[in-house]
């Protein structure tokens, strides 16, 4: 019986072993496809931002320009965001204020009606 139990544990732990063999291939290859994804993006973004984005000078751009340039766009991006949002908010406000100073109008209205 100890023998049975110790040959259904060696199979049990083989299956895992050919699991986790299954997923560590599978992980290789997703990680292999994601950096040729990364060098497939950088050779666009080079190809995009060289030569005609280095201006009249006509010299390829670094990738170090490129990458500053992203990061740049992407502040700048930010920046928008956070200015939109903080519009958004101040409309809003502006909204509540408007719908407020309507509705006291419209009660005045009433009141000066009921006097007359």
């Amino acid at each position: 019986q100890a023998e049975e139990e110790l040959k259904a544990a060696w199979s049990q732990q083989a299956g895992q072993l050919r699991d986790m063999g299954r997923r560590e291939r599978l992980l290789r290859s997703d990680l292999q496809r994601a950096g040729e994804q990364l060098v497939s993006f950088k050779t666009r973004v080079m190809q995009v931002c060289s030569p005609s984005a280095a201006g009249s000078t006509g010299k390829c751009l670094t990738e170090q320009q490129v990458i500053e340039k992203v990061r740049q766009i992407f502040d700048e991006n930010q920046q928008s965001h956070e200015r939109e949002k903080s519009l958004q908010k101040e409309l809003s406000s502006r909204l509540a204020e408007e719908k407020e100073v309507s509705a006291n109008i419209e009660v005045f209205k009433n009141s000066l009606q009921k006097l007359q």
